[in-house]
């Protein structure tokens, strides 16, 4: 597989998390009085999804295996490859179900929720790239977040 494409992947989810990290807010309140930010992180939130779903895919068609039928089948795919943890695949799982809300129901965004996974779900997406990086033999992420 081309460890180049993975790698440049994870290096814009490392980008992502980073303008997250930087964006969070002090309090999920201080969240809800900025659309700007609130605008910011569900972008980048989105992205990271988006990101780990492209490295799953690109992991499955070099294993010339089906392609999944959804993105949380995306997960399930490596989960049973043993590419990532069951942890990891329930977290990206629900991840997914995230961004989906954030693009099919955007007014419908739980801005609680997206506090949360900002202060304390973050590390799903680091879990994701260390996993991918052991597997593909890529370089370690740790100088840029992941």
């Amino acid at each position: 597989m081309d460890e180049r494409v993975i790698r440049s992947k994870l290096d814009s989810l490392a980008r992502c998390l980073l303008h997250i990290e930087e964006d969070c807010p002090a309090s999920a309140e201080d969240l809800l009085d900025d659309y700007r930010l609130q605008n910011n992180i569900v972008l980048e939130l989105q992205r990271s999804v988006q990101t780990c779903v492209d490295v799953g895919m690109h992991i499955l068609s070099e294993k010339n295996l089906p392609v999944p039928g959804t993105m949380k089948e995306t997960f399930d795919s490596l989960g049973r490859l043993k590419i990532i943890d069951a942890k990891t695949v329930e977290a990206l799982k629900g991840a997914v179900g995230f961004r989906n809300v954030a693009v099919h129901a955007y007014d419908e965004i739980d801005y609680a929720i997206v506090f949360s996974i900002c202060t304390k779900h973050l590390d799903d997406f680091r879990a994701f790239a260390r996993q991918i990086m052991a597997v593909t033999g890529g370089a370690n992420h740790e100088e840029n977040g992941i």
